[in-house]
């Protein structure tokens, strides 16, 4: 079975995380991988461009009850009819989580990840820094500033 790597990240991003997700994309295909996201704009809509350029799968997982207004670069599209609930159903369909950007959906994406447990999770670029009561970062979630460094850090291809 192929490796699975959801990709959570805003529905509305700036320059620099369109082109993280992109290249994100991009490596992933290379390496085989089937790309998880949410199936619309910013992030979601760059990764899949990315895996798609180089004839990647990707799977778009909808809060819609329908596929209307799904990314055109999505390989299939999948209308849960869950609303935000559909974030748990990304976080565990992936073999590892890598988050590109903040926004409270991508923050949500953030904490189902790490309450998974058992899968690598990775911040890619800025975005959210969680901070517990002692000051400190709670362990488990990776850092990285590239998207080859992002892939690394999961672990999938040692």
């Amino acid at each position: 079975m192929a490796v699975q790597v959801a990709v959570c990240g805003p529905s509305q991003c700036g320059r620099r995380e369109r082109t993280l997700a992109y290249e994100l994309g991009r490596l992933l295909a290379e390496r085989g991988a089937v790309v998880i996201c949410g199936g619309y704009g910013g992030v979601m809509a760059a990764v899949a461009a990315g895996a798609r350029s180089r004839d990647g799968l990707v799977v778009g997982v909808l809060p819609d009850v329908d596929r209307s207004g799904a990314g055109p670069d999505l390989s299939v599209a999948i209308a849960t009819g869950l609303g935000q609930a559909r974030n748990n159903v990304i976080v565990n369909s992936g073999d590892a989580v890598v988050v590109v950007g903040g926004s409270w959906g991508t923050l949500s994406e953030l904490a189902l990840a790490m309450r998974r447990g058992g899968v690598p999770v990775v911040q890619l670029g800025e975005g959210w820094r969680i901070v517990g009561a002692d000051g400190r970062e709670p362990p488990g979630v990776r850092h990285a500033r590239t998207p080859v460094e992002a892939l690394d850090l999961t672990e999938l291809w040692d």
